[in-house]
């Protein structure tokens, strides 16, 4: 099991504290692309935390692009954090551009402009 440590003193929401640890983990290589977490609830036991605030942390990282949520086989890791934080951003910019209007195709050429 990966080690994922909390600090209920520190004012930081538990589920970003779970989230990361977690991203820790995979940055220092605990948990490897292609490898399996381990279940919800078990890091829940763990940690000492509801079930649900494990699973919120797990779906920030989904959406940083680092997990991956598959029926039946649990939830694998699918990048390092460099990659999540590139996804986090890129996310950003289409926010960003959709907020002044711009197309999809329009964003595409704006990156493929300053690359």
């Amino acid at each position: 099991m990966i080690d994922v440590n909390i600090n209920r003193n520190d004012r930081t929401d538990l589920y970003e504290q779970v989230a990361a640890e977690i991203r820790r983990a995979i940055a220092d290589g605990e948990a490897a692309p292609g490898e399996r977490l381990p279940p919800a609830k078990d890091l829940a036991d763990v940690l000492g935390v509801n079930p649900n605030t494990v699973l919120r942390a797990l779906r920030l990282l989904r959406g940083e692009g680092l997990l991956e949520f598959r029926r039946g086989r649990g939830v694998s890791v699918i990048a390092a954090p460099e990659h999540g934080a590139v996804v986090q951003r890129a996310r950003e910019l289409v926010e960003v551009a959709r907020r002044y209007g711009y197309s999809s195709q329009e964003i595409i050429d704006i990156i493929l402009s300053v690359g």
